[in-house]
């Protein structure tokens, strides 16, 4: 019996979709596999996978002739992480007065958050800003300082997905004035574990195809020449 010489399996392709705001994301990935040898002409044969084509076109005068094939894997993934942005705006007369008024809100939420389960790690501050009011005449020319504003925005990064409309609800009640944003993400870790899977799903799924090309003209693969992965 005439034998493959090798199988080449290659251009594995990711494409990630979890960034999405305000809803529960999937993550969507392809892994994309090519390549396996064979003895036989195929003219003018193609075979798609995902949108992917692989072009069999080998000499027959040669016996260990090259075979390309396409091999796929698809998965969905659920977001493990949340992250929400929670403002407190204060304006007073002086800054201190402001600045003052804004603490004590933002003590009160980080402390009732704390108090239904927030842990204190899961917390931080990425903004806070204070900047004068002026006041204006008619004509647009800027007078003196009417007073003051400060805006302090917190952070909660956790894993606990279950618990974000109690902490919207707790936050707002103890003097959040703004919920800039929602947003579901997946850890790297988890994305690596996944492509590990899909890579290896789609590696069989090339194989399965060659052995199927294979049997169908009595030939056999005899191993793989080599494996290229290509992710994005």
């Amino acid at each position: 019996m005439a034998g493959f010489k090798c199988i080449r399996i290659g251009n594995v392709t990711t494409v990630d979709l979890s960034n999405v705001r305000n809803v529960l994301p999937t993550l969507t990935m392809f892994s994309l596999a090519l390549f396996l040898c064979m003895n036989i002409t195929f003219q003018d044969s193609t075979v798609v996978a995902q949108g992917v084509a692989g072009n069999y076109s080998i000499d027959s005068t040669n016996a260990n002739s090259t075979v390309f094939t396409t091999g796929s894997a698809f998965t969905r993934v659920a977001p493990d992480t949340v992250l929400i942005s929670i403002g407190v705006e204060s304006t007073d007369r002086t800054a201190n007065e402001a600045l003052s008024l804004n603490s004590e809100l933002m003590n009160n939420i980080i402390s009732d958050l704390r108090s239904i389960g927030l842990k204190p790690n899961e917390t931080r501050t990425s903004i806070f800003n204070i900047f004068p009011l002026y006041n204006y005449t008619e004509s647009g020319t800027r007078l003196n300082v009417s007073g003051f504003t400060v805006t302090n925005t917190v952070q909660i990064e956790s894993s606990n997905l279950d618990n974000v409309s109690q902490w919207i609800d707790t936050a707002v009640a103890s003097g959040a004035n703004s919920i800039n944003s929602i947003d579901f993400s997946v850890t790297e870790k988890k994305l690596e574990d996944t492509r590990s899977k899909l890579i290896t799903d789609a590696i069989d799924n090339a194989k399965q195809k060659a052995e199927v090309a294979a049997t169908a003209v009595q030939l056999s693969i005899t191993g793989v020449e080599s494996i290229v992965v290509d992710g994005a």
